[in-house]
């Protein structure tokens, strides 16, 4: 039986964003290439991430890709050991339309982070032309 038999709940909401997201990154240790800085929790207490929502730009067509999320335990992501892959998700490819929604992809986390952990993201793929992303992380600070 685990010793803390109490729930924990965030101090205050907190929503972080990467906007703009057009540069593609295959490595596969996120050590270089681009990546966009999604979350960072707390540096005294930590955080927590709900979800995740990534959305194409809604005036231009996209690629597909795959979005990546990385977590970072708050050292330089230069060296391979301080980043590990945690969640990969497809997009398929979009259209603009001015008469029809885009879609949202929510990847539900539901996911402690320690104090100072980070949380990034990055696309196989560019999206193209004047195609981006906009991904925001929903949670809260402990």
């Amino acid at each position: 039986m685990s010793a803390n038999r109490y729930p924990i709940f965030v101090r205050e909401p907190d929503v972080q964003w990467a906007e703009s997201m057009v540069t593609a990154n295959n490595t596969v240790d996120l050590t270089s290439g681009t990546s966009y800085l999604l979350f960072t929790a707390d540096v005294a207490e930590g955080g927590y991430v709900k979800e995740v929502t990534v959305r194409p730009n809604p005036a231009a067509n996209t690629a597909a890709t795959v979005f990546r999320l990385w977590i970072n335990n708050g050292g330089t992501i230069g060296t391979a050991s301080n980043s590990a892959i945690y969640k990969e998700v497809s997009i398929p490819a979009t259209t603009a339309s001015a008469s029809a929604a885009q879609f949202d992809i929510v990847i539900p986390l539901d996911l402690p982070l320690p104090a100072g952990y980070r949380l990034f993201a990055t696309l196989g793929t560019a999206p193209g032309g004047s195609g981006e992303f906009t991904a925001v992380a929903v949670g809260g600070k402990y």
